[in-house]
């Protein structure tokens, strides 16, 4: 299976595979409006061997044959650390 990878121009580090080279339609307006525009990056054979660095390649075979679609979005950031003051 291909797949087209796109970069969010106005999101860091948030990306959209397309089943469909240049097929936004498949994208929901909320997601397109929150994230577009978009610039191709890769195109990809995901085959069941096949290895992504932040992304599970089955799960995102799976949303593009279900929805056209993946959404790659950055992890949350991590909560503050916080450490128990000494009272000297």
């Amino acid at each position: 299976m291909q797949a087209y990878v796109y970069k969010s121009q106005r999101k860091q580090d948030s990306f959209v595979y397309l089943a469909v080279r240049d097929d936004f339609s498949v994208i929901p307006d909320a997601v397109k409006a929150s994230l577009a525009p978009f610039q191709f990056v890769l195109e990809v054979a995901l085959t069941p061997d096949r290895r992504l660095a932040q992304a599970d390649a089955a799960q995102v075979r799976q949303n593009l044959i279900e929805r056209g679609f993946h959404l790659q979005l950055p992890p949350p950031p991590l909560a503050p650390v916080r450490f128990a003051r000494r009272n000297d």
